[in-house]
């Protein structure tokens, strides 16, 4: 199998005993180190309320674009709902005209879901799955369920804090196409034409986020945007997200063929028990996530305690679809990931403790790949 591109997602961790500079700084560095390496894309994720720094997105997009030469800088992804389509246009449009052609725009309607929770919407019933999966070697676990998470008093409380009014907010598809008209300069509200500007004709590129065989799906193929499956995050549904994809696809000026990158979580070290050490406070960081609380600062291997057997169950999905290990193996199982799911490309996030350990862990991957 030819080696398909490789990008890297980066998620500004703040680690137990740091702070959002060091963060920051982090995240510059860890995009200079990947361009040098040879990856394509360096993306940022938007989290609020958690101990992240890279909440504010667009800013931290324009602290690596200005920092890099060629890497593909972007977002992983606006969470478009607590946005509207007028200011994430205009964010990714004053970046691009300081640094022409190397934006990714990627969206994602994480806002949406938040907001339907909070109203009291239950998402649709699915069947029960309660047993593994292999699909062409790629495992696929029980699906997690988030309604308990969903359902905290903290998250009904962020959602409060971060949407816009009900009757302001858009549907996904509608914001999507809102953004793509106001790159296109066909934006109207009214009968009245409106120019975003820096942002109309500005040469971002769209792409779709999505976890499952859902909207986010059919929006990116009906309108031929590139598509972003995360396996990272929801290993249990990402593959039947890729073939939604494929199944609404409809050919448009930005693609003539479906365009789809998957995303992994990984580890590598010099040795597979190395890599395990570095990976071992991985699962409390899940779980962090998964209480309902948020992510907490990314715990010290050294200091961490193991998790019960209850709370290794919530985060038993996640755990056990990282791919950790030295860089033959993971790369092997990222090979298996991109064949299982015809993937153009694949976007890796490495998570450590150490700073040090995330920029070995892309350097061993990269050299492997065959990309440096």
């Amino acid at each position: 199998m030819t080696a398909i591109p490789l990008s890297v997602l980066d998620l500004s961790p703040i680690s137990q005993g740091g702070t959002p500079t060091d963060a920051l700084r982090n995240s510059v560095r860890l995009a200079q180190h990947a361009e040098s390496l040879g990856y394509k894309r360096f993306w940022l994720a938007e989290h609020h309320f958690v101990a992240v720094a890279s909440s504010s997105t667009p800013t931290a997009i324009a602290l690596v674009t200005a920092a890099t030469d060629r890497i593909r800088v972007g977002a992983a992804a606006v969470q478009i709902g607590f946005h509207t389509p007028v200011s994430v246009v205009e964010a990714f449009g004053t970046i691009d005209a300081l640094h022409p052609g190397r934006l990714d725009l990627g969206l994602g309607r994480s806002g949406q879901r938040r907001a339907e929770a909070t109203a009291g919407s239950a998402p649709p019933r699915r069947p029960t799955v309660t047993d593994d999966r292999l699909v062409d070697g790629v495992l696929v676990p029980p699906p997690f369920s988030a309604a308990k998470q969903l359902g905290s008093p903290r998250m009904a409380a962020a959602a409060t804090a971060l949407l816009p009014p009900p009757a302001q907010q858009p549907d996904f598809a509608e914001a999507v196409d809102d953004v793509l008209a106001l790159l296109a300069g066909t934006f109207e509200v009214g009968g009245e034409h409106f120019s975003a500007v820096p942002g109309e004709h500005a040469e971002v590129e769209v792409w779709v986020f999505g976890s499952s065989r859902g909207q986010s799906a059919e929006v990116a193929g009906r309108r031929g945007l590139p598509f972003v499956a995360s396996y990272h995050i929801t290993p249990s549904t990402a593959l039947d997200a890729v073939a939604a994809y494929r199944d609404a696809f409809v050919p448009s000026e930005t693609l003539a063929e479906p365009y789809v990158v998957v995303s992994a979580d990984v580890v590598v070290a010099d040795d597979d028990a190395t890599a395990r050490e570095l990976a071992s406070s991985f699962g409390p960081w899940v779980h962090s996530i998964r209480a309902g609380g948020g992510a907490v600062p990314y715990p010290d291997p050294a200091v961490t305690e193991p998790l019960t057997e209850a709370q290794q169950a919530v985060v038993d999905d996640r755990v056990r679809t990282q791919f950790v290990g030295d860089a033959p193996s993971v790369a092997d199982g990222l090979r298996t990931l991109a064949a299982a799911t015809g993937a153009d490309e694949l976007v890796v996030t490495s998570v450590t403790h150490g700073f040090d350990d995330r920029l070995r862990s892309h350097e061993l991957l990269a050299k492997e790949w065959g990309l440096a």
